[in-house]
């Protein structure tokens, strides 16, 4: 199966200074890089988990885009958090409006620290299908 990499304009700087892929494709599936709740433009930190987390779902909306896909072919999410229950249900907000049905798969893991000081609240993963039309799988056991 074809491998693609998958990296928006604006993020060459970091693909060249870090040497990885904000997504990588191979056939529908896409994997997205973790993204963190800082500005594209400035490199700053959103001010709170609201804003992070709006970020965060902006910077992965942005990748889908560029492999041609969107938020609503996310299967699976995977978020860290330095303070899970203190920013569980802000985080949860924002999510739900980014991923307002087809919910996907989610795991929230509550961490330490994060790879830089500044990413201080919020990581995020993301897995997509690009083509999906059915949210249900089909039923192995259909009545005859």
């Amino acid at each position: 199966m074809k491998r693609q990499s998958i990296n928006p304009a604006h993020s060459q700087a970091v693909y060249d200074r870090l040497h990885f892929s904000q997504a990588t494709r191979a056939g529908d599936l896409i994997w997205v890089s973790g993204q963190v709740g800082i500005d594209a433009t400035t490199r700053t930190p959103g001010d709170g988990m609201e804003a992070q987390a709006r970020l965060a779902f902006e910077g992965v909306k942005t990748v889908l885009e560029a492999a041609g896909a969107s938020l609503a072919d996310i299967v699976e999410l995977t978020t860290f958090h330095t303070d899970l229950r203190g920013d569980i249900k802000e985080f949860s907000q924002v999510k739900d409006e980014y991923l307002p049905d087809r919910f996907p798969s989610w795991t929230a893991v509550g961490v330490t620290q994060l790879g830089r000081r500044e990413f201080e609240q919020l990581y995020n993963e993301h897995r997509a299908h690009q083509g999906i039309t059915n949210t249900r799988p089909p039923n192995p056991y259909p009545r005859g």
